[in-house]
């Protein structure tokens, strides 16, 4: 009896592909806030993570080799999630659109997400361990 890792660990693995995704561009965001012309971005996590599940469990998503020396891509492990732009409350007169409380706001709920998650996805590998020892 085989078994498949997407149906044990769920929604979680692609939840932290995402996060980690969206944590980068926050710092980005961060980083650049002295920049001038710089427009903040982020991602829609829950449109992004509903069709990053609907690719991976849909079987439309199939490249195919016309040439000898292509070479083939059988699996999607990671899509980076579309980057929107934000619409500042407040914009500079630099133009500049990042605001560093929202961006600090959003960084920790993202952070705080992403440990919800990494210890859902935990917490399913040690269920898996009991399983394949016997417990």
């Amino acid at each position: 009896m085989s078994i498949s890792f997407n149906n044990a660990l769920g929604v979680y693995e692609s939840a932290l592909n995402l996060r980690a995704d969206r944590a980068a561009v926050l710092s980005t965001n961060l980083a650049n806030a002295d920049t001038p012309g710089f427009k903040a971005r982020d991602i829609d996590f829950q449109s992004e993570l509903k069709r990053y599940m609907g690719v991976e469990h849909s079987s439309k998503l199939a490249m195919q080799a016309n040439r000898e020396g292509h070479i083939g891509f059988a699996n999607v492990e990671h899509m980076p999630g579309e980057k929107l732009y934000r619409v500042p409350l407040q914009p500079s007169i630099d133009g500049n659109t990042v605001e560093e409380q929202v961006e600090h706001a959003e960084f920790m709920k993202n952070s705080l997400e992403f440990q919800a998650a990494f210890t859902m996805l935990n917490s399913r590998f040690k269920g898996l361990t009991k399983a394949i020892r016997g417990e």
